[in-house]
């Protein structure tokens, strides 16, 4: 295949993400968050807020409050970004509106933790599957670039203060604390969604060890476990001494076998286990990136 056809693919298959994500964070949003007055934090909680005391509606509010935003960061996100992230923006809003008040979609359930639960699910699928077109929905990231940039503070941080200032303020608007309460539950459902969208599901564990009976473990490892692993000559920071640190990748089941044997054998060892997204080598297959 050509550069061009290549190329086309790729557009292509971006295109498809950016619409399919789109189409569905329209459907959260028209299902489960807008009944509800559920705040899931950036510019499209702030839009929400708007929309119970006008309302206008919320997809063409997070339109043209993102307008501004756009202007201002799109020397930071450069052109392609800032291209990809407006379509983004305007076919999001579009499916919001579209679902929401061209067809009036009723809500799905008149349990509120059912809704929370849901409405983060299906925004976090439609940001992930957007995300993985290479494009954003504007909002708090670009005015975390606009900060970090202008003031020095970490993206991270200026999302987690906005997101915190928008949701807390759906209190006040919507009276008592149940609303940002539930606001925080579609925050943090949606981010955990999002990651398991961009990195998939975690099905290995890597496992890091530091002990003074490596050959014992290394052993259990090859032969009980049928796993390899690589031995990393180590100083003990704490005891200054020498010795060999052991770094292994295995199922969840066997990690609970080899908890146990290390247990037993050596209960003084040193074991960091954390989740493994993508693992690249015989015996083990690499999940496929859109």
């Amino acid at each position: 295949m050509n550069k061009i056809g290549q190329r086309a693919g790729a557009l292509l298959g971006s295109s498809i993400l950016i619409i399919l994500g789109s189409l569905i964070m329209g459907l959260g949003y028209a299902l489960f968050l807008i009944p509800h007055h559920f705040v899931p934090g950036g510019v499209s909680g702030a839009a929400i807020i708007v929309n119970f005391l006008t309302r206008f509606p919320v997809g063409t509010l997070i339109l043209i409050l993102n307008i501004p935003i756009f202007a201002l960061g799109y020397k930071i996100m450069g052109r392609k970004s800032a291209v990809r992230s407006l379509a983004g923006l305007f076919i999001s809003s579009f499916f919001i509106d579209f679902f929401n008040v061209m067809i009036g979609l009723p809500s799905a359930t008149e349990d509120a933790v059912l809704a929370a639960i849901y409405g983060g699910v299906m925004l976090g699928i439609g940001l992930g599957l957007v995300f993985r077109g290479g494009a954003s929905t504007g909002g708090s990231d670009i005015i975390g670039q606009i900060f970090n940039k202008r003031f020095g503070l970490s993206i991270g941080m200026s999302i987690m203060l906005i997101d915190f200032f928008i949701i807390s303020g759906s209190g006040f608007v919507f009276g008592g604390l149940e609303a940002p309460l539930y606001g925080y539950i579609v925050l943090f459902v949606s981010s955990k969604v999002i990651d398991m969208v961009l990195e998939g599901l975690s099905f290995t564990k890597m496992v890091i060890i530091t002990s003074t009976k490596t050959a014992e473990i290394q052993a259990f490892i090859l032969k009980t476990l049928d796993r390899s692993g690589t031995a990393l000559r180590s100083r003990s920071l704490y005891l200054n001494r020498e010795g060999e640190t052991i770094i292994t990748v295995i199922s969840p089941k066997q990690l609970v076998e080899l908890r146990a044997f290390i247990k037993s054998l050596d209960p003084d060892a040193f074991v960091i286990v954390n989740d493994t997204y993508a693992v690249l080598g015989r015996g083990f297959k690499a999940p496929h990136v859109g």
